[in-house]
């Protein structure tokens, strides 16, 4: 099922030394079979090579697409085909629930070997998608192993989208779904005080500030944050956070493919400061400092530990880690990872490439730790 050998995962879980990367404590994992800097994944580059070749085979469209029509393009062109990697049977299960004013898909699953054990580890997680798209479905595979590994009940939330629901509808999706898990936990089969909340891009965005509030509110109900490749500002030039190209070292032959990698989080020539980048999802400008749009911008003092995720190549990379210095900073425990030579989104693709695995194994890790 593995497009990679399994020494290639070994390796990568070997790899823990952290190293001071401008002022933030990281652990840089990298792949034996690339060792050079600048370069993509092997792994990583194939898939790229591959899309290149099926959008030059693409034959262009009759008529330039309505706004309806390229959202929709926007959101058939997410996700990946992940592989399923798991090596015992792993129960699903589905509700839909009425959360506030929306009603909410929830999917849970479980190994069935401990379906019966009590006070299990949770991971709730929130899909990524720019918060106008994904699903449950193109991060089912991970869930899914991260489960068997963990001996736990991992969630994942079909929360509302935008434009259709704007801020603060999917936020409220979340987060309500965190607080209904919370108190529904022994019908579930967890422990309430190990429930941990992940999320990969915007899923990231929406764990950071589901922690904000829980922590604001006193629920104290989250006792891990996972930020796979965060977005956690919306500005791009804010409290010791600013996107410069020069951070990407990028080797010349593979430029032309490296960098359109880095376009989430990049400023652009229309809105150097980023007040726009993301009005899909904002119903104002001004939401754009909210500490629940953009965490960078609130007090972190009392947030739950965390594990914080980086890819090389992904223009969201420099914001995370200035935020997980924040963290720590604030006196929050923070493991950060950056792996080499990969690109936003990575962990859709498990069984591709092996830092989605070596990374499901991370977060695994982390959850039995609670």
């Amino acid at each position: 099922m593995r497009e990679y050998s399994q020494e290639l995962v070994n390796a990568l879980q070997a790899q823990q030394e952290e190293v001071i990367l401008n002022g933030t404590s990281v652990i840089v994992k990298g792949n034996p079979e690339e060792t050079r800097a600048g370069y993509l994944d092997p792994y990583e580059l194939k898939l790229i090579r591959q899309g290149i070749e099926a959008r030059q085979q693409q034959a262009p469209p009759a008529a330039p697409p309505t706004p309806e029509q390229q959202l929709q393009l926007i959101r058939d062109s997410m996700g990946f085909p992940n592989r399923n990697l798991n090596t015992i049977e792993i129960y699903t299960g589905y509700e839909r629930i009425q959360l506030g004013d929306n009603e909410v898909g929830l999917w849970r699953y479980y190994p069935r070997k401990s379906m019966r054990k009590p006070n299990k580890p949770c991971l709730i997680y929130i899909h990524g998608g720019g918060w106008i798209g994904g699903t449950v479905f193109a991060v089912e595979n991970p869930c899914r192993l991260i489960a068997e590994l963990a001996d736990a009940v991992v969630f994942n939330i079909d929360y509302s989208l935008a434009p259709e629901h704007k801020f603060p509808n999917g936020f409220n999706d979340c987060f309500n779904a965190v607080q209904y898990i919370y108190e529904h936990a022994e019908e579930y089969g967890i422990d309430r005080n190990r429930i941990a909340v992940g999320g990969d891009s915007a899923g990231g965005n929406l764990t950071a500030a589901a922690a904000l509030k829980d922590r604001d509110l006193g629920t104290r109900m989250i006792a891990q944050q996972v930020l796979i490749y965060p977005c956690v500002t919306f500005l791009n030039d804010v409290k010791g956070y600013r996107w410069e190209l020069s951070q990407f070292e990028m080797a010349e032959e593979q430029r032309a493919m490296i960098d359109p990698m880095l376009g989430i989080g990049r400023p652009t020539k229309a809105d150097p400061e980023g007040k726009k980048a993301w009005k899909n999802y904002l119903p104002s400008e001004e939401d754009v400092r909210n500490p629940y749009v953009s965490p960078l911008l609130g007090d972190s003092k009392g947030l739950p530990r965390t594990l914080c995720i980086g890819a090389e190549f992904d223009g969201l990379r420099i914001q995370s880690e200035v935020y997980s210095k924040q963290l720590a900073e604030a006196g929050v425990p923070v493991k950060t990872i950056r792996y080499k030579g990969c690109t936003h989104a990575f962990i859709d693709r498990l069984g591709f490439v092996p830092q989605a695995e070596d990374l499901c194994i991370e977060i695994a890790e982390a959850l039995k730790e609670l």
